[in-house]
């Protein structure tokens, strides 16, 4: 009888909840920090890349935790940044800035287990990826609408990188196929962010007559400035027809979220690798809308054409149609020929009908 009222009772513990194995604990989300080189604002690069954490919440959700750091100088502050990501114990850390790369570098060394994404650098480590796009995609179908509308435009630059340098030459040739005698007046800032300083470079352009003004910085104040000089302006990064209603022709935006977030379920998934990423129009990170009102419709027609060529591989902006030539009249592509991924990467050269040189 002990016997059988023994083995009942093991029997009821082995199916009895109160008996059975405590469930295993929730995994831990996944932390990821973002470092951004200027303040958060309502548009513009910081702001893009923001929606693009924004998008990595809604598609994951309590699979991830991130955070951000904003308006980090690039060199020492970005490595103290990075590295303090580093330590809070986030194992993914996009750091979306060129001068972000030697210190996401420094920092990988000594984080071996914490995945770093460099974006718009080009050196890669086992723990470190690359990404960029194809911004300069954009600036050419900005450079059409630009070419169609204006002889002459002007361009506030940040810093003489190549992605920057890209910009300037491919707008310069889409505005130079459609109005060949065009010419672009260039700015240098050596900054990324100086809204004072983008305005008054942009006023010094107005002043010199241009009629339309493309930039590569961080704020709005060259599409603030257009707005307050009756001038068209093309907005970079965002749409930016919030400050500038009357003066934008068109944006050139940029879309991160799709990337983030495969790269955030890479590494929840176990299968993240080191490379280098990106892509264009055709992937959807780059392209050309929000139209403003001073835009004919055959020109934003024509430049959606032109803009779906991209994207099927018809159009490029830097094949040479006619041998390609430097603003000094150096031949540095023939005719029918095509830039490589290289040699774009590695661009140092202004083409003809961009006015001045290069800082040194």
């Amino acid at each position: 009888m002990y016997k059988n009222l023994a083995a009942a009772l093991v029997a009821a513990c082995l199916v009895s909840p109160a008996f059975s194995q405590s469930p295993a604990p929730e995994k831990e989300p996944l932390k990821i920090g973002f470092v951004y080189v200027a303040p958060l604002a309502e548009a513009g690069w910081v702001r893009q890349h923001e929606e693009g954490r924004q998008a990595v919440d809604a598609a994951l959700g309590s699979k991830v935790k991130t955070t951000y750091v904003e308006n980090v100088a690039e060199g020492a502050d970005a490595e103290r940044v990075i590295r303090d990501l580093a330590r809070q114990g986030n194992m993914l850390i996009f750091t979306p800035s060129f001068g972000y790369m030697e210190p996401t570098l420094k920092v990988a060394k000594d984080f071996p287990d914490v995945k770093f994404e460099s974006v718009t650098g080009y050196k890669t480590a086992p723990n470190v990826a690359v990404a960029n796009a194809r911004y300069y995609e954009g600036r050419y179908l900005a450079g059409i609408a630009a070419g169609r509308l204006a002889g002459s435009a002007g361009y506030v630059a940040g810093f003489p990188i190549p992605e920057v340098i890209q910009g300037i030459n491919a707008f310069t040739l889409g505005m130079r196929s459609v109005n060949p005698q065009a010419e672009v007046k260039v700015v240098w800032l050596g900054a990324w962010f100086d809204p004072p300083r983008e305005r008054d470079a942009a006023m010094t352009l107005f002043n010199q007559g241009v009629e339309v003004i493309a930039f590569h910085t961080g704020s709005t104040a060259v599409m603030r400035a257009a707005q307050e000089r009756g001038k068209l302006a093309i907005a970079y990064h965002s749409d930016m027809r919030k400050v500038a209603p009357d003066a934008q022709l068109l944006a050139v935006t940029h879309q991160w979220g799709n990337y983030y977030t495969r790269r955030a379920q890479a590494v929840l998934d176990g299968n993240w690798k080191s490379g280098a990423f990106g892509g264009g129009v055709k992937e959807g990170m780059v392209r050309v809308d929000s139209f403003g009102p001073k835009i004919p419709k055959q020109v934003a027609a024509e430049v959606m054409a032109r803009q779906r060529d991209i994207a099927a591989g018809r159009l490029h902006p830097f094949k040479a149609q006619t041998a390609l030539l430097d603003n000094e009249g150096q031949e540095v592509l023939a005719a029918g020929k095509t830039l490589t991924d290289a040699q774009i990467l590695a661009m140092n050269f202004l083409v003809q009908g961009v006015q001045g040189k290069l800082p040194k």
